[in-house]
């Protein structure tokens, strides 16, 4: 072999991490041949060691194949090579999260996948926290479907400051914002990932949020721009986990708090939602009553209930189980939160003694307890 057969050899030795062969690079700095023996002299300029001996080896390899040579000699000579060579990535860490201008805590609450009742449980537990004294922020980032402006009844849209900052809005004792407000609910949207991110960002940064003990985030559900862009630009203290019970729901619920725990952002613990059809009634003392197939003995008070598990039951333990958090609560299937959602105030601002308020009560107790 001469030695423009052994040049077009080595242009199928691409370097380390390139499309680009060390010929076109200028690192084969001379290839002499004195019958069996071959000499081939590389210039690499790279301080790594292993890509190298990686070059070496890959050199030695497709000389050895030619079955032309007994003796192969590879050197690599000081001095800079006749073309630039590729510029080694500089190792360099991403800015740490930083937390936001005079907010103390920052709990998102995410899910899986959607209709789970994510902006629902956020919502209540937003005014759980605000029920126990303190002020705080509701963000809805949802971008492509907001649900807070239908969850709590609001159609107005927010105000600019001089300095074209968005003034949240002020509703049930507690600051608002939603993309909602400003696109309307009827929009369709229609956005590529890097304008997401961008507005992602504006909507923690470029809000007159003032100083609150608590903003809670309403995610999108899911894994995707919103979650990327939340984690790596803004603190967050915790994450809260929504899910239903059945199978369906804990295997996507499963990914995203993994994603949350590989952007090493603690999680909370659990809320499992839909969590059992809770049928309750009163009838004469000493009488029956039979509800989907199955027969009640009736208290001394003539009060029945029944729960019947829609889905399946555990699902949220055995996520919870699976992280090693807290289980925070389990919230059942009611027509009180369903009529409070469609009327545009939360079941806890609506019906505070009622029973599922006091889940979210103790949910929120659990919260801030897991915080301080």
């Amino acid at each position: 072999m001469n030695k423009n057969k052994i040049l077009e050899l080595l242009k199928t030795v691409n370097y380390p991490g390139f499309s680009r062969d060390i010929v076109s690079f200028g690192m084969v700095d001379n290839v002499s041949i004195d019958g069996d023996t071959i000499n081939v002299e590389l210039k690499i300029t790279t301080q790594n060691e292993d890509k190298k001996t990686s070059v070496i080896n890959e050199v030695n390899k497709a000389l050895e194949n030619t079955n032309s040579f007994t003796n192969i000699k590879i050197t690599i000579q000081e001095g800079a090579p006749s073309s630039p060579q590729p510029q080694e990535p500089k190792s360099q860490e991403p800015p740490p999260a930083a937390p936001l201008d005079g907010v103390k805590h920052i709990i998102a609450v995410a899910s899986g996948k959607g209709g789970v009742g994510k902006s629902t449980v956020a919502a209540n537990i937003a005014l759980g926290l605000k029920n126990s004294g303190h002020s705080v922020g509701l963000l809805d980032l949802d971008i492509y479907g907001p649900s807070l402006p239908i969850i709590l009844g609001i159609q107005e849209q927010p105000e600019l400051t001089q300095d074209r900052k968005l003034v949240p809005l002020d509703h049930l004792g507690m600051k608002i914002m939603s993309f909602g407000f400003i696109s309307g609910n009827q929009t369709p949207i229609i956005w590529r990932g890097p304008l997401v991110a961008r507005m992602t960002e504006q909507f923690f940064r470029d809000v007159e949020w003032g100083e609150l003990d608590y903003l809670i985030l309403d995610l999108p559900p899911g894994t995707g721009d919103v979650h990327l862009t939340l984690t790596q630009k803004l603190k967050v203290d915790g994450v809260i986990i929504v899910t239903t019970p059945q199978d369906i729901a804990l295997a996507d619920v499963s990914k995203g708090a993994d994603m949350f725990k590989k952007v090493h952002t603690p999680i909370l613990g659990v809320v499992e939602n839909m969590s059992g059809l809770y049928i309750e009634g009163k009838a004469d003392k000493g009488s029956q009553v039979t509800i989907e197939g199955q027969e009640l003995i009736l208290d001394s008070d003539g009060q029945f209930s029944l729960r019947i598990d829609m889905f399946k039951r555990g699902g949220g333990q055995s996520e919870s189980d699976r992280l090693n958090v807290p289980l925070l609560g389990e919230i059942p299937l009611t027509q009180e939160i369903m009529e409070a959602t469609d009327a545009g105030e939360p079941i806890i601002s609506k019906t505070p003694k009622a029973h599922v308020s006091k889940i979210y009560q103790s949910i929120t107790e659990k919260v801030m307890n897991a915080l301080n």
